[in-house]
């Protein structure tokens, strides 16, 4: 098993640095408050923060922002030892997002329009474009954070020192049963290397829901093949018309493993000629899409795991692919150009790995 940390070496070799405990969650929080660029947040979106310890509802969310795609942020920090973070601190998340579901964009802005102004910002989109490098659309930006808080889709940060399993399951429970919310899951380390501290953010993915879903559809029992020499071979089976197909759809995905950009395993359901190829993400068991053999050629999507990290591919995909992205819908056709696109965001989610 590959670990991943701050490795030292000494004169017993190399060593994985055990990291130091935030002393406490204050610590932690002026930290993310400071420097939330740091966070690895899926899409890697600008980040403005509006608030900290913010009044919504009955509670106080510990970080308020939005990020360039107009789409409200909420961050809550907690370290591991804490009893809420396990289950009380997903209850106290949803609750802020439920209060501000429904805001107008102007009573977001009314209430941090002096902590904007101090930061020599008249309004949101102003200090929203100060961040951006590239040309930056006033109206846009301003449509999209209407839209958001109107439909109530949000992304929800979880920052911790350590991420309690708990936290993983109820995480990809919401994941799987909401296409509203984006939910990250950062795990933020510290070390102390030589004097200087080294703080290691990084994305935590929890076990996601798409696989159960696929199992409902292949049936109750299957048998699961690294690799796609089983899918070639379940190929002749197909219908004749669909073969080229699925030959096609193959050869692609052998393509994405070669260069490294997604490793393929197969399943084959139990008392039907059912097969998939799933083009895994990098050290995931989540991918963006599903080759299905069943009756036909077909290709899946799966929104969360697109919105979780190819977000800016989606609305290309849709063109091409005729239909929107769904949680496990599929598509009969597929063509060299949506193909291309596919590579495009399986290279850009690799990159980040």
């Amino acid at each position: 098993m590959t670990v991943s940390g701050i490795w030292t070496q000494n004169q017993a070799g190399w060593q994985l640095r055990e990291p130091e405990r935030f002393s406490d969650e204050a610590t932690l929080h002026k930290l993310i408050e400071e420097t939330p660029e740091m966070l690895p947040l899926a899409g890697a979106p600008a980040l403005l923060m509006l608030g900290s310890e913010v009044s919504l509802g009955s509670g106080y969310a510990d970080l308020v922002g939005v990020e360039s795609s107009g789409r409200p942020v909420i961050i809550e920090i907690k370290l591991a030892k804490s009893p809420e973070a396990r289950r009380a601190v997903v209850a106290q998340i949803l609750a802020y997002a439920a209060n501000l579901h429904g805001m107008t964009r102007e009573q977001l802005e009314y209430r941090f329009i002096s902590e904007l102004k101090r930061r020599g910002h008249e309004s949101i989109v102003d200090a929203m474009r100060s961040l951006q490098e590239e040309a930056f659309e006033d109206e846009e930006f301003n449509a999209a954070l209407d839209e958001h808080l109107r439909e109530g889709r949000f992304r929800l940060v979880f920052v911790l020192d350590d991420v309690p399993t708990q936290l993983r399951t109820l995480v990809a429970y919401l994941e799987h049963v909401t296409d509203k919310l984006i939910i990250d899951l950062v795990a933020v380390h510290s070390f102390d290397v030589e004097g200087t501290t080294v703080v290691l953010p990084q994305p935590v993915v929890p076990e996601r829901h798409e696989v159960t879903v696929e199992e409902k559809r292949r049936g109750k029992s299957s048998t699961v093949y690294q690799g796609s020499e089983r899918f070639e071979q379940s190929i002749s089976q197909a219908p004749s018309e669909s073969q080229e197909s699925l030959t096609l759809m193959l050869e692609w995905a052998r393509e994405l493993e070669e260069k490294g950009w997604a490793q393929l395993t197969t399943s084959e359901g139990k008392g039907a000629k059912r097969f998939t190829l799933r083009p895994l993400l990098v050290g995931e068991n989540v991918g963006l899409v599903t080759i299905w053999n069943d009756g036909g050629a077909y290709l899946g999507f799966w929104q969360s795991v697109f919105k979780k990290n190819a977000p800016a591919y989606i609305k290309r995909i849709e063109e091409l692919a005729g239909c929107k992205i769904g949680q496990g819908n599929t598509i009969p056709n597929v063509n060299d150009e949506l193909l291309k696109v596919l590579t495009e965001a399986y290279k850009h989610t690799a990159s980040r790995a």
